[in-house]
């Protein structure tokens, strides 16, 4: 069994981060930083096989998007240990104080889950993002990503272990499954006497992998089928500008919108616009109302409501009111980030109140469903599930809590 020739170290990795503090913490990973910084051209270097091999193997443009580094996206991840060394430690901070009648006193605390799995496809931004923020609430992380990006993956542990090394700090706290193995997924999602949480981070397919088969508990970071409703009152330069982007900016994201719904009596003169807009790279897949209005564009199919399509292909729905795009993102969505364009306070509000999802958005763009967005640091993933996490799930989602109790001598 794989996990077992190094439970050791991960059950040593836990007890030392239990009693790691802030200053040590964040020193760490200013050090991790500048590993990352020094080592940026060998990151480069082999994630270029990597993306070298998807192409080599038809992966789609936005999985390849997804798979890419470069100086500018590893700056990125680098700031991004800067922004979580300037966020406050969530360990040891009391959340409840009460003293009881007998005198006994009540302090809860946050405390550190333990160990926490990570399973992953094609994204090695994940690498440097699970450990950063399982790092800086005092867990142990356990990383299982793809074999497609395996040599980036390895490429940026090293640079960890460099900076923990430098730092004096146990390469153990960090463990990148190097076997391509897919057994060992199912090792890692039984392993309830070794790791405390499992977050998947990828497709459909993968997450439901995870939380049909995980005995250890699990964050569903959720697929992002998602909807911008247009409604009759709107903005039009607004509309246009927010689906470009809610959209087009990166299609193979789980922020990116992937239908458009809009109200029946501004269809007509919406469509046109966001087609001509955007029909050089985008195809739109239309119901019949909207087909109607663009003839020469494809039928959408049934099945396709429910699907996340992560390409350059958006489908389109005209519906009769604020009531029923609801009820259709309901049925379809997959409590992600929904969107509504419009002028009226009165849908606004029922949209944000009844649309059930992790994120709901009034005139801006799903694309700001991040971590560092939301001005987390980083996220470890985005939870569509309502326990015990939802949204971008960042570093208060990564700890538990405890009871401290103090008395002199009191009995029940």
């Amino acid at each position: 069994m794989y996990l077992q020739k190094y439970k050791n170290d991960i059950v040593s990795a836990k007890k030392f981060l239990a009693t790691c503090d802030t200053k040590t913490k964040n020193t760490a990973l200013e050090f991790v930083a500048k590993a990352l910084e020094e080592d940026k051209h060998i990151i480069i270097s082999e994630n270029a096989k990597d993306v070298a091999a998807g192409k080599e193997n038809n992966m789609s443009k936005a999985l390849l998007d997804r798979l890419y580094l470069d100086e500018g996206r590893i700056d990125g991840m680098i700031k991004s240990i800067y922004d979580v060394i300037g966020l406050e430690d969530p360990v040891g901070k009391s959340t409840f104080v009460n003293t009881l009648e007998n005198g006994l006193r009540l302090i809860k605390i946050s405390v550190p889950l333990g160990a926490i799995a990570v399973v992953y496809e094609a994204r090695p931004n994940v690498t440097l993002d699970s450990f950063v923020l399982t790092f800086k609430s005092s867990n142990a992380v356990l990383l299982r990503g793809s074999s497609n990006s395996m040599k980036s993956n390895i490429a940026i542990e090293n640079a960890i272990k460099k900076g923990l090394g430098n730092a004096g700090i146990p390469e153990s706290v960090i463990h990148l499954v190097k076997d391509t193995d897919r057994g060992i997924i199912d090792e890692i999602l039984t392993a309830n006497d070794v790791v405390d949480l499992v977050i998947p981070r990828g497709g459909k397919n993968l997450i439901e992998r995870v939380v049909k088969n995980a005995t250890v508990p699990t964050i569903k970071t959720g697929e992002g089928n998602n909807h911008m409703y247009i409604d009759k009152d709107y903005d039009k330069e607004m509309a246009v500008k927010l689906f470009k982007n809610a959209k087009l900016q990166r299609v193979g994201v789980c922020n990116a919108i992937e239908k458009l719904l809009l109200h029946k009596d501004i269809a007509e003169e919406i469509l046109p616009i966001l087609f001509q807009e955007t029909s050089a790279y985008l195809e739109f897949r239309t119901d019949d109302v909207s087909h109607a209005i663009l003839p020469n564009t494809t039928l959408i199919k049934e099945d396709e409501w429910s699907i996340e399509y992560l390409d350059y292909i958006i489908g389109v729905k005209v519906v009769t009111d604020v009531d029923e795009a609801i009820e259709h993102i309901n049925t379809y969505g997959t409590m992600h980030s929904e969107c509504i364009v419009t002028n009226s306070y009165r849908n606004a509000l029922k949209f944000q109140d009844q649309v059930d999802a992790a994120a709901v958005y009034v005139n801006a763009s799903t694309r700001f469903t991040d971590g560092g967005m939301f001005g987390l640091g980083a996220e470890i993933g985005i939870s569509t599930q309502k326990m015990h996490a939802r949204g971008p799930v960042g570093l208060e989602n990564l700890v538990s809590e405890k009871y401290i109790i103090f008395g002199d001598g009191q009995i029940r």
